[in-house]
């Protein structure tokens, strides 16, 4: 997904002068080709979150356009009172880019795991949240962020992922994307834990059981409309997301469900369960550890049918 990002980035970046990327000091192996192509448009403002997120809402509120770049938490939790005061408040055209959300840096133990950023973030007003599942909804996102004016907090993976979509019409920001269709059980799946979301769908079907999927690259605004019409219609819809369960994805989902009057599915909410990881290991290996890989998704579905 870093690349992916990187590389329409430029592309936007030298038709529009105006966008200006500004780094915490790390990113160089991923970002050089973009300081090489539009070097008056990058800034590195070194490991100063802090300061970075207020030079950049500074920059935004003189005309400019301006992506903040960092890795897990550093450019979200780290900042979080300059995104709020600085950029937020103001509608600053800044888009807060954090790359390695959930456990994508699980080696590095939890002060790199970004498992509660998704929720910090939407609690913000004037803040729009998007966590795309694979490399072409990242290009998309990547897009949607730089016409969307105000502040945008974009959460990808680190490098890797998947390309699942062969193309994607009518990006649009708060629209959930149908991946394919089923009966009985509905998969709602954010962010780059769509990988899993997929493979479980599969193993499901070789189970007999034939869900539908949903990939969610927007969670505010979150589509009031596909979850509506998914709980009415269908007897269970799983929330996957690899994040705190507190206030995140299945949060945001849970509270569209509670005005629905005529609700008809239970709600399966599969993430972490509201506790830091003291465990270090690969982002696959963690998954499994805390619940949330293609094995225990198909067994928690299992569970309830």
């Amino acid at each position: 997904m870093r690349d992916t990002f990187v590389k329409t980035l430029i592309d936007i970046a030298e038709k529009d002068k105006n966008v200006h990327l500004i780094t915490g000091d790390l990113g160089f192996g991923v970002l050089k080709p973009y300081w090489e192509r539009v070097p008056n448009q990058f800034t590195n403002a070194g490991i100063a979150e802090q300061n970075m997120t207020s030079f950049a809402a500074g920059m935004a509120l003189e005309g400019k356009t301006v992506f903040t770049y960092s890795i897990g938490n550093f450019p979200t939790l780290r900042a979080i009172e300059q995104i709020r005061n600085d950029c937020a408040y103001h509608d600053a055209n800044v888009k807060i880019i954090c790359v390695g959300g959930g456990f994508v840096y699980g080696s590095l133990g939890m002060s790199h795991h970004a498992t509660e950023d998704i929720a910090i973030m939407r609690a913000l007003p004037n803040v729009t949240v998007l966590a795309p599942g694979d490399l072409v909804e990242a290009e998309h996102a990547t897009r949607a962020i730089y016409k969307h004016p105000g502040t945008c907090y974009l959460r990808l993976g680190r490098g890797g992922e998947k390309r699942i979509h062969d193309k994607i019409e009518n990006f649009q920001i708060g629209k959930a994307i149908k991946v394919h269709s089923g009966e009985k059980v509905a998969l709602f799946s954010t962010g780059a834990i769509f990988d899993e979301a997929i493979e479980a769908s599969e193993m499901l079907r070789e189970k007999g059981i034939d869900p539908s999927l949903y990939t969610f690259p927007t969670i505010k605004p979150i589509d009031k409309e596909t979850i509506r019409k998914c709980f009415e219609e269908y007897d269970l819809v799983v929330t996957i997301e690899e994040h705190n369960l507190i206030g995140g994805f299945a949060s945001a989902v849970a509270e569209v469900l509670s005005e629905i009057k005529n609700a008809k599915a239970q709600m399966l909410k599969i993430g972490i369960n509201d506790q830091y990881s003291s465990i270090v290991g690969t982002q696959k290996y963690l998954r499994e550890i805390y619940g949330i890989s293609s094995r225990e998704i198909v067994r928690k579905v299992e569970e309830i049918l």
